[in-house]
């Protein structure tokens, strides 16, 4: 018997200490919708989300609210929860750092890398983000408008002084340039990867993994003195998900090391550089892959609390619909690149290329088969090579698919989605079914069953970006449910099988969430 392909996708766990934004949506999509593929493609998938929910800035924050952490974050967690079943995300475990197993396997990873002899007991004075939880050298930092010291981020620093204890991240640092190197694809995309080489190559100094001034977290095993820093403690969640420290358990062999960490470009080197030596350190194997997508901003301008331009997530769903925002998010900029949000630009994309491209062509087929075919799926004779011709490229999508989004082109995947459905259209054109009721009725029913199953491939990849509407897409094809994953890719549409009367699909807009 063959041994079931897994896929193991994570997000980064996302930070407590606000709301989520369209950042928070945009990264989780992305695993949303390699998840579903893999799972339509056959693989055995598990796709985690969560929340990190310890650190100063966190204990901070439920200070502020006047209310104990553990409150606050299950607040603020509950919000991230939210977003995620209002963006019909299919994750298969959410997980929070406050858990007793993360507990347990955080703790377990400290052991690992004292008894490897990797962490050392010393004290720290040096610059800290509060707002970054992380620690600065005085070459990363620049003047604010007033003098003072901020991050590379714009986040102010302080200076800390300390006990603590590091982790021995110098010694790992040609380990680290050879495994780079022996893994090409390890940090994508290529920008991404050239960046972290070259912090690497600049030189790595010992890591403070510890803290003493605060006490949200997770104790250091055998000195409660000390809290384990706030990305030791958040990074092992991806192994936390899967067992560990029990490395015999079936989660933790079906799918460590992980297929792909999905992150935002801020937090690349937490990912890139010191996880891959924790876990090197421990004993472990590092993920397969790290991708670092861009930011948004909105209408050109970054987005900030201060201004008041940050994007709600859940607005733009209440304005536009679930389904149109999932595809402009991952259709309007290569992923990987920085991208700008505008309603002009959304609202262009979805009457042009949902209610236009694709709805359009929906509705037309689907209401002349209603009118000219009984209402059933039409009987067809021998193809033309220009019927071939459509249906292969139908057909051909998910190969091209799989090699897309197994790089993370998202927008590249669905450009061959449209490529199609631009095809359809300029073939019902030329076909001109209307005309030919009357000359040909049989020609006129194998382009409409031509046009149905070339509808049918569309349906079926963009279940994966679209589900609800692709669902309604496949139902007015009367597609049985059970016969929808991509195993049964090629199971063509049966001539005489009794259709629903066809509705449309996707709705046109004449401006910001106002449809016509």
């Amino acid at each position: 018997m063959a041994h079931k392909k897994t896929y193991y996708v994570t997000t980064p766990i996302y930070y407590v200490n606000d709301a989520p934004h369209i950042g928070h949506a945009y990264t989780t999509l992305s695993c949303d919708v390699l998840a579903r593929f893999k799972r339509l493609d056959g693989f055995e998938v598990k796709f985690l989300t969560g929340t990190d929910e310890h650190g100063q800035k966190v204990e901070k924050a439920a200070a502020v609210a006047g209310v104990d952490p553990q409150k606050f974050t299950d607040d603020v967690s509950a919000n991230f929860r939210k977003l995620a079943e209002v963006m019909n995300f299919s994750f298969d475990d959410f997980i929070r750092t406050t858990e007793k197993r993360h507990k347990i396997s955080a703790q377990a990873l400290w052991d690992k890398l004292v008894e490897t002899g990797n962490i050392y007991l010393a004290s720290y004075s040096g610059w800290y983000a509060v707002r970054d939880e992380a620690f600065y050298t005085e070459a990363d930092l620049k003047d604010g408008p007033d003098g003072e010291k901020l991050a590379p981020t714009g986040a102010e620093v302080e200076w800390v002084e300390e006990p603590s204890y590091f982790f021995r991240l110098s010694a790992w640092e040609k380990t680290l340039l050879t495994f780079y190197d022996e893994h090409p694809e390890f940090v994508m995309p290529q920008s991404r990867r050239n960046e972290v080489i070259s912090f690497v190559k600049g030189g790595l100094n010992d890591l403070s993994i510890s803290r003493t001034t605060f006490q949200w977290g997770i104790p250091v095993p055998e000195n409660n003195d000390h809290i384990m820093y706030v990305w030791l403690d958040a990074l092992t969640n991806y192994i936390t998900a899967v067992d560990f420290p029990d490395q015999k358990s079936i989660d933790y062999k079906t799918f460590w090391p992980a297929d792909l960490h999905m992150v935002g470009k801020d937090i690349l080197r937490f990912h890139a550089v010191y996880w891959p030596a924790f876990l090197l350190a421990a004993g472990l194997e590092p993920p397969k892959r790290i991708f670092a997508h861009g930011w948004w901003t909105n209408e050109g301008q970054k987005i900030s609390k201060s201004i008041g331009n940050v994007i709600d997530p859940l607005v733009l769903v209440r304005n536009y619909g679930l389904d149109a925002v999932r595809y402009f998010l991952l259709r309007e900029v290569p992923f990987g690149n920085d991208g700008d949000f505008s309603h002009q630009s959304m609202v262009r994309r979805l009457n042009g290329e949902l209610a236009n491209d694709l709805g359009n062509l929906c509705q037309r087929v689907l209401s002349m088969i209603a009118k000219n075919c009984s209402g059933e799926v039409p009987p067809h004779q021998d193809f033309l090579p220009c019927d071939l011709e459509l249906i292969k490229k139908g057909s051909a999508m998910l190969v091209i698919m799989r090699e897309q989004l197994d790089y993370q082109k998202f927008n590249r995947a669905l450009e061959e989605i449209w490529s199609v459905i631009g095809e359809a259209n300029r073939y019902v054109d030329a076909m001109a079914p209307w005309a030919l009721r009357k000359e040909d009725p049989n020609r006129m029913c194998t382009v409409l069953y031509v046009l149905a199953e070339t509808i049918r491939y569309i349906g079926l990849v963009v279940q994966p970006f679209m589900p609800d509407a692709s669902s309604r897409i496949l139902d007015l094809l009367a597609v049985d449910p059970t016969k929808r994953g991509f195993k049964d890719f090629d199971a063509a549409l049966i001539a005489g099988t009794s259709l629903p009367m066809p509705e449309p699909v996707f709705p046109r807009f004449i401006e910001d969430g106002q449809t016509t």
